[in-house]
C-alpha cells in the first residue's frame, strides 16, 4: 500500500514563495520512478483542481494555467519525493494541497477520480 505525506505548507503573504513536499513510501510490486505523480488543491466551498503532474520516470510536467509560470513540479526518484516550489503566490492559491499518485498514465490528468492514492493534505494560505 502506497503512503503519501505532504509537508511544507504555511501561511505566507502575497507574492511570496512556499515549496511543498511529499515522501512516499510502501511500494511493493513496483517503484516510485513508475508512477504519475501529481499535486491537487481543494479550497472550501469549491471543488478539487489539479495543480501540476509529473509523468513516471521523471518526464513530461503539466500545469494548470492559474499556475503556469508561477509553479514547478519536480521530483526525485531516488528519494521517493515529490516537491512543488510554489513562486509568486496569491491570495487565490490558498487551499489545501495534495499530492497523488497513479501507476498508470491518467486518461485526464487534472481529474482527481483517476488517482489511486493520496496523501492527508498540507495547508497553504495566501495573505493579502
Amino acid at each position: 500500500q502506497v503512503q503519501l505525506v505532504e509537508s511544507g505548507g504555511g501561511s505566507v503573504q502575497a507574492g511570496g514563495s512556499l515549496r511543498l513536499s511529499c515522501a512516499a513510501s510502501g511500494y511493493t510490486y513496483s517503484t516510485y520512478y513508475m508512477y504519475y505523480m501529481a499535486w491537487f488543491r481543494q479550497a472550501p466551498g469549491k471543488e478539487r483542481e489539479g495543480v501540476a503532474i509529473i509523468y513516471a520516470y521523471g518526464g513530461n510536467t503539466y500545469y494548470a494555467d492559474s499556475v503556469k509560470g508561477r509553479f514547478t513540479i519536480s521530483r526525485d526518484n531516488a528519494q521517493s519525493t515529490l516537491y512543488l516550489q510554489m513562486n509568486s503566490l496569491k491570495p487565490e492559491d490558498t487551499a489545501m494541497y495534495y499530492c497523488a499518485a497513479h501507476r498508470f498514465r491518467p486518461t485526464r490528468w487534472s481529474n482527481h477520480e483517476e488517482y489511486n492514492y493520496w496523501g492527508q493534505g498540507t495547508q497553504v494560505t495566501v495573505s493579502s
